[in-house]
């Protein structure tokens, strides 16, 4: 997959990775939130994560 198909999260741990897919879903009239539990390549376990925001300098 290209690069550019990925996203930046960091875990919480505070490791940063790039994942293939990282969906932002409601459940009904409410938002569930920015984090989701993906499995973290650092600490091979599964971790709640959100995207890494970029900063322009």
């Amino acid at each position: 997959m290209h690069s550019a198909n990925r996203t930046l999260v960091r875990c919480a741990e505070g490791h940063v990775f790039g994942v293939a897919a990282f969906p932002m879903r409601q459940l009904g009239a409410g938002r569930i939130g920015p984090g989701r539990l993906v499995r973290c390549p650092r600490c091979a376990r599964l971790r709640q994560a959100v995207p890494v925001e970029m900063r322009q300098r």
